[in-house]
């Protein structure tokens, strides 16, 4: 079963191209026709490249791997923000800083100098400091927490990332390219499918087309967290030790006369052997 269908896609608007002008050729597979000088996507093809999309990022979240949502343009970032916080996934929605990626333990020590500073406003650190270096401590605190905050909480690099307008965000790509990370895309007629590993051709400019896509994605996802949760409760249940039974006595059966009789004469022979030594 397919997690979204042409209906509901058209109804959001994810068939509306750009400008036939503004077109890049390599996208000519996923469009269906032309009218009034507007490309129209195909999207029966969407339709299949969406479960393909969710298929693996479902994957990667019962992995318990973390993907990134990237989208600063101002029809999607909003929408990005709420559907990544539904899977607890790290996202960008402000500014793409620059080695973001490539340079990722710099960008772990602008996080840790973020955390510096939350530290200092509860040890009590922040009442022996001026006035002024406490504001520009604190508007310090604010560029980070609106550049940064999202991902706060990603130790590592991502699993994958997922980006709203290739187009847009080409540095996020070219970084991820670079490190090997797989890229998820919303692609409009305008951008270039080649970098992208797991393509959704649609509309990336309305805020409806992003949502639907984004919606059935992130459904799959939490699929996969509620099946790495049901897992991981079963593995711990199958850890717990089960006592062992003990072992019961085997009651002894009473000797016969005739053994008894044995039994004696073998002692008295040793007895008798011992005195002659």
């Amino acid at each position: 079963m397919s997690r979204t269908n042409f209906e509901q896609l058209l109804e959001a608007g994810c068939h509306f191209g750009h400008l036939k002008r503004k077109w890049n050729p390599a996208m000519a597979p996923y469009i269906f026709m032309e009218r009034n000088d507007i490309h129209i996507i195909d999207l029966h093809k969407t339709v299949v490249k969406i479960d393909e999309a969710a298929a693996a990022l479902k994957q990667i979240a019962k992995s318990g791997r973390k993907v990134l949502f990237v989208a600063t343009k101002k029809q999607a970032k909003e929408v990005v923000a709420e559907r990544a916080k539904q899977v607890q996934m790290p996202y960008i929605a402000e500014r793409w800083a620059g080695g973001m990626l490539t340079n990722f333990p710099t960008i772990r020590k602008a996080v840790k100098k973020m955390t510096t500073i939350d530290k200092m406003t509860t040890d009590g650190t922040f009442n022996n400091v001026s006035k002024r270096e406490k504001l520009q401590i604190t508007r310090q605190r604010e560029k980070l927490e609106k550049n940064l905050g999202s991902i706060a909480d990603l130790s590592r690099l991502p699993a994958a990332i997922f980006v709203v307008d290739v187009m847009k965000e080409h540095i996020a790509v070219k970084e991820a390219q670079r490190l090997g990370i797989p890229v998820f895309g919303i692609v409009d007629t305008n951008s270039n499918p080649k970098d992208i590993d797991f393509i959704i051709p649609a509309n990336d400019d309305a805020t409806k087309s992003v949502d639907v896509i984004l919606a059935a994605v992130v459904e799959a996802m939490m699929e996969g967290l509620e099946e790495r949760k049901v897992e991981k409760v079963d593995a711990e249940a199958s850890e717990i030790p089960v006592p062992k039974e003990k072992k019961s006595r085997i009651s002894k059966r009473p000797r016969t006369q005739r053994e008894d009789d044995e039994a004696l004469n073998a002692n008295v022979v040793k007895k008798f052997v011992k005195e002659e030594e």
